[in-house]
């Protein structure tokens, strides 16, 4: 019986229709600007998101840690982001490495922040301190990741975002699961990403494409990005191939992500009435699944034996992700897997 994937959105495989636009695509060098398959998602991207321009990247990591380039300056300018953020947690340090920058958590619930909380980390740093790193950029990620997929309400964006502009501070949207917020809040992508300087979209998690991020920003600031693309690696010569595969996933995966958040409900109510899971089902707003069990490593090395594929983030956290690929009856046959396990004593504890 196939695996039921849960480990993360990533895990999505090409459709078939999918895979009929890749090999259809037009292509060209991607260098010479020749590939129009490429310039016709990056124009749609930045259009959506709200912005003039856009670049497209092999990774949302490149992304964000192009973006964070473009915006810090190295020698101790400091980045103010959420905790358990992807640049602080995922992007093994390179934000420190490849622009020097210092990362700063800014306290909130679920990776989230208010804009007070913002303001006095900006303050407790002031201009002209030379003992203090300089606040320089502030970086939402929108809906969060290891916070459990919550939707930050616009009213706190938008909060968050004067208080960045009235300290002169630049600011980032990590949109790696940008579309998942859209749907669940029925608030258009451009409002959400309009007003930062920078933001990006992800086409390999629920929108289910192979390869493939666009990073959007004003257009001297996308030449710029475009200097660190090659720098770091260079064009990608004939990506239309897989750029088709995001102008795919924007035309026929968007509506169905509500799928996945229903299906991400249904798991988190299942696994609410299953002794020894710790949840908040109400918290539970996209498609990511975060919950307590007594020993995640091994409640996860149950569940993969018996065919469900979960991640544990934490000794005693799990993280549980739905996509195209997983439907009803895997949910279902995750829940009845989580029970099993919590049974026996292997999948409660490492004993």
């Amino acid at each position: 019986m196939a695996l039921v994937n849960l480990y993360s959105d990533t895990q999505t495989r090409p459709t078939a229709a999918m895979r009929a636009a890749i090999a259809a695509a037009e292509v060209g060098d991607e260098q010479r600007r020749d590939d129009p398959t490429v310039i016709a998602l990056e124009e749609r991207v930045a259009a959506l998101l709200g912005h003039e321009a856009a670049v497209f990247l092999p990774s949302g990591t490149m992304c964000n840690e192009i973006a964070i380039r473009l915006h810090i300056r190295p020698g101790g300018d400091e980045i103010l982001l959420g905790h358990d953020t992807h640049p602080l947690r995922f992007e093994g340090g390179a934000p420190a490495a490849l622009s020097g920058a210092v990362m700063t958590v800014v306290d909130g619930d679920a990776g989230m922040f208010g804009a007070d909380a913002l303001d006095a980390a900006i303050r407790a740093h002031p201009a002209g301190d030379r003992y203090a790193p300089r606040p320089r950029l502030v970086c939402v990620e929108q809906p969060t990741n290891m916070g459990g997929g919550r939707v930050w309400p616009l009213a706190a964006v938008e909060a968050v975002l004067e208080v960045a502009r009235g300290h002169g501070l630049r600011s980032h949207l990590d949109g790696a699961r940008l579309m998942n917020a859209v749907v669940a809040s029925g608030i258009d992508a451009a409002t959400w990403a309009g007003g930062f300087d920078s933001a990006w979209l992800d086409f390999t998690k629920g929108l289910g494409a192979p390869v493939g991020a666009c990073l959007a920003g004003s257009a001297e600031l996308i030449a710029e990005a475009w200097r660190w693309k090659q720098m770091l690696g260079g064009a990608m010569r004939q990506s239309g191939i897989v750029a088709a595969a995001g102008l795919h996933a924007l035309d026929h995966h968007i509506e169905r992500l509500a799928d996945d958040h229903a299906r991400a409900r249904r798991l988190a109510d299942g696994l609410a009435a299953v002794p020894g899971v710790v949840i908040d089902a109400a918290t539970v707003e996209t498609n990511i699944v975060i919950f307590g069990v007594p020993d995640a490593p091994a409640f996860c090395a149950a569940l993969e034996r018996d065919g469900v594929g979960m991640l544990p983030v934490g000794s005693s956290r799990v993280r549980a992700v739905t996509h195209l690929d997983v439907a009803d009856e895997g949910i279902e046959r995750a829940l009845d897997a989580a029970e099993r396990a919590l049974r026996t004593p292997s999948g409660a504890s490492a004993g």
